[in-house]
C-alpha cells in the first residue's frame, strides 16, 4: 500500500522557500527554469528541497499565493542579490567594522568550494568539530578534502573514533549527491558562520575576489608590482583566484558538463579571443558535429573586442564555479600535486 499523497491547501503553513517553489512550478519549467537560474546556489538548493517535498498544491493556494506576491512586488523593479549588492546595503546603515564582521560570517574561509574551504580551517578547530560528528559524517568530510590537511586532522581526532572515522573512509565508494548537499548546508550554515566569528574573515580571500574582476593587464601590473614585496601573499591570492586557464584542468567530463551548460554564442566569443591551446582543448572535448558548429561560428565571427572576449570568459567561469559549489564537478585544487597534465 502507497504512501497518502500529502496536499497542501493552507497559506499560513507554508515557508518562504515552499512559497518561492510553488510560484517556480507555478511558472512552468522553462520559464521557471529561466528565472531559477538566478539565484544562488545555496538559494537553489533550498528552493530545491522544498519543491521536492511539495506533494499537491491545491489551485486555491496557487491563486491566492500569486495574487499575494503580484501585489506585493507590482511596483518593484528587478533586484540583483550578491556579496557586493548586500556589503553596499549595510554600509547605508551600520559602521564599517560590523559590516566587515557580517559579511566575514557570511563568506567564511578562503576556498573556492566548500570543501577548499575546509581544507583552510585551522586543524585543531576542525577536529575539535568532526570529535562532535558522526564518524560517516565525518569520514565523508575528511574524504572531500585536501589529503595534506585530513592528513593533519586524523591524528588530533580521539583513538576509537579516529579508528572508525579510517575504516569508514576507506569503505567510502561514492556519496549520494542529497546527502553530499546536506552536509555542505550544514557546515554553511552552522561551522563556516561560527568559525568566521571567532577567527575573522580572509583577506586574500576578498581581494582574490577583486583581482577576478580586474582587466587582465593591470592585474599583471599588480602582481608584477607586488610579488617580488609580498611573494607568499600573491602566491596564495593566485592559488584563490579562478580564472579561464584553469578550466584547462578540468577532466575530459567535467569540461564537457561545463560547456553543455554555456550559451554557444557566448563561447564562440570567449574561444575567439582565446589562446590557440585553450580553443583546442575546448573542441577537443565536443562531438564531431558540435565540434564543427562551434568551429564555423568562431571563423564567421566578425571583429570581436577583448573587453567582449574577457566577459564571456568570466561568465563561463562563473558557470563552472557554480558547478563545482553544487557537486556537480570537481575543480582539481591548484599545486603541482594536484595538476593535470594533457
Amino acid at each position: 500500500m502507497g504512501m497518502p499523497v500529502k496536499i497542501r491547501d493552507n497559506y499560513k503553513s507554508l515557508s518562504g522557500a515552499e512559497k518561492s517553489a510553488i510560484i517556480f512550478l507555478a511558472l512552468g519549467e522553462e520559464r521557471g527554469s529561466r528565472l531559477m537560474e538566478k539565484l544562488d546556489e545555496d538559494e537553489i538548493r533550498m528552493v530545491s528541497r522544498a519543491m521536492a517535498g511539495l506533494g499537491n498544491v491545491t489551485s486555491n493556494l496557487v491563486e491566492s499565493l500569486l495574487r499575494t506576491f503580484t501585489e506585493r512586488f507590482a511596483n518593484v523593479g528587478s533586484v540583483v542579490g550578491s556579496y557586493d549588492t548586500t556589503e553596499r546595503m549595510l554600509a547605508r546603515f551600520l559602521p564599517n567594522d560590523r559590516v566587515a564582521e557580517i559579511m566575514g560570517e557570511i563568506r567564511g574561509p578562503a576556498g573556492r568550494t566548500m570543501w577548499e574551504k575546509m581544507s583552510n580551517v585551522n586543524e585543531g578547530v576542525l577536529a575539535a568539530y568532526l570529535s562532535g560528528e558522526y564518524p560517516q559524517t565525518a569520514a565523508v568530510i575528511l574524504s572531500r578534502m585536501r589529503s595534506e590537511h585530513a592528513a593533519k586532522v586524523l591524528p588530533m581526532l580521539p583513538p576509537n573514533l579516529r579508528l572508525e572515522v579510517i575504516e569508514r573512509m576507506i569503505q567510502i565508494e561514492s556519496v549520494q549527491r542529497e546527502v553530499l548537499l546536506d552536509i555542505e548546508s550544514i557546515l554553511h550554515n552552522e561551522f563556516m558562520a561560527n568559525y568566521a566569528r571567532t577567527h575573522g574573515s580572509d583577506t586574500h580571500e576578498r581581494m582574490a575576489e577583486i583581482f577576478n574582476r580586474i582587466d587582465r593587464e593591470t592585474l599583471g601590473e599588480i602582481f608584477g608590482d607586488l610579488e617580488p614585496v609580498m611573494p607568499e601573499s600573491m602566491q596564495r591570492i593566485k592559488q584563490l583566484m579562478f580564472t579561464f586557464e584553469d578550466l584547462l584542468r578540468l577532466d575530459r567530463v567535467s569540461l564537457q558538463a561545463v560547456i553543455r551548460r554555456c550559451d554557444t554564442g557566448q563561447l564562440a566569443i570567449a574561444l575567439k579571443g582565446a589562446e590557440l591551446q585553450q580553443r583546442d582543448h575546448f573542441l577537443s572535448v565536443l562531438s564531431e558535429r558540435a565540434r564543427m558548429i562551434l568551429q564555423d561560428e568562431i571563423e564567421n565571427m566578425g571583429p570581436v573586442r577583448m573587453r567582449d572576449v574577457h566577459d564571456a570568459q568570466a561568465e563561463i567561469v562563473q558557470i563552472a564555479k557554480g558547478m563545482a559549489d553544487a557537486g556537480s564537478i570537481v575543480i582539481p585544487q591548484t599545486g603541482d600535486a594536484d595538476a593535470v597534465v594533457y
